[in-house]
């Protein structure tokens, strides 16, 4: 008993061992899914978007900073001037101009759109691998048919929730959770935030590319997740000192906005980015950003149930795509990392076969 008990255990072990970094990617989707709703919280009080970010990240730079100091200490390497620019742009891509694009796009439209709309991050960074031959795309093969046909489906399943809304859901009562009313002017203005998000989803897939150059540079992930938090901060406080002229804006209580601060510092800027630094280290980055449908479904289920938000059947009919999608995606991507797994192992054996000889 007790040996089925521990070959039970082990097994266990084994499976979220290789299944690790789909379970930490699960992980941040349902962080990111809080934090849609608490920002959109946090707005509505009267928080400024761009304080909020740049706030936000220095919260993070200051929590991770202690950690990438001590632990990475020998990992850590020389900072270079060319090494600052590049982080310099990355922290531009990932953290400051898109960070501020897709928080005001917020104020123009909803947590659902929103959401839907960073879907097209997996099929824009997919293009881009391809393109710049990061990824592995080849037609007579079943992976790389499954790879593509995914990245069509998933991006069907976004346009669908877009673009068609169909007969709306019955609520199931009243809401656990009450978020106070928008502006309804600010919601008029979709157009608006159409563009801050289609502008954002483009610089954040050009980051996911950049990210996987830079790990070769520079291994070391929580110095560069710090790097990123605290350059990124300093570009949004310019950029919010020119926009944001009154000292009320920059003054923030213990309340929704302190709150959804820290969060967002700790867990948003710091755990997540980290994690997916090492996802994107292991993965690479189109495996990172095919989770990002799971995003959608994760905030329209907590949008209807939750918070009673209207939902439509075709949020419903488009999640259902994505899901599909998002499997052929990760059917396709597990082969391909498997092949190149055996590849690698190949390639070491016969470096140890050849060193004997000689």
């Amino acid at each position: 008993m007790d040996k089925l008990v521990g070959e039970n255990r082990y097994g266990l072990m084994g499976v979220c061992r290789k299944f690790k970094p789909h379970i930490y990617m699960v992980l941040t989707q349902l962080g990111y899914t809080f934090l849609y709703f608490i920002t959109e919280a946090s707005f509505n009080h009267g928080m400024n978007p761009h304080v909020y970010v740049t706030y936000r990240n220095i919260v993070a730079g200051l929590v991770i900073l202690p950690f990438a100091y001590f632990l990475e200490r020998k990992l850590r390497p020389k900072l270079t001037i060319a090494l600052f620019l590049e982080i310099f742009v990355l922290s531009l891509l990932g953290i400051s101009l898109t960070l501020n694009m897709y928080f005001a796009s917020l104020r123009y439209s909803s947590p659902t759109f929103v959401a839907s709309m960073v879907n097209t991050i997996a099929s824009l960074t997919f293009i881009i691998a391809v393109a710049l031959r990061m990824e592995v795309l080849n037609l007579r093969d079943p992976r790389g048919i499954a790879k593509v046909l995914g990245t069509l489906v998933s991006l069907a399943g976004v346009m669908i929730m877009t673009l068609y809304k169909g007969p709306i859901m019955r609520n199931l009562g009243h809401p656990l959770i009450q978020i106070q009313g928008k502006d309804a002017n600010v919601h008029e203005n979709w157009l608006m935030g159409l563009i801050l998000i289609v502008t954002g989803c483009i610089g954040w897939s050009f980051w996911y590319i950049m990210q996987a150059m830079t790990l070769k540079r520079y291994p070391a992930q929580l110095s560069l997740t710090t790097w990123m938090c605290l350059v990124g901060a300093a570009q949004s406080a310019v950029y919010t000192v020119i926009v944001a002229h009154k000292p009320s804006d920059w003054i923030i209580g213990l309340n929704v906005d302190f709150w959804s601060t820290m969060y967002g510092g700790v867990v948003a800027s710091g755990s997540i980015i980290f994690i997916q630094l090492w996802c994107t280290e292991e993965k690479g980055p189109v495996f990172v950003t095919m989770f990002n449908p799971l995003g959608t479904v994760f905030v329209a289920v907590l949008a209807y149930f939750v918070f009673n938000e209207k939902l439509y059947l075709g949020s419903i009919i488009g999640a259902v795509i994505v899901i599909i999608g998002l499997y052929l995606l990760l059917w396709g991507k597990g082969i391909d990392h498997e092949v190149n797994k055996k590849t690698k192992e190949q390639l070491q054996c016969d470096s140890e076969h050849l060193e004997s000889r000689v």
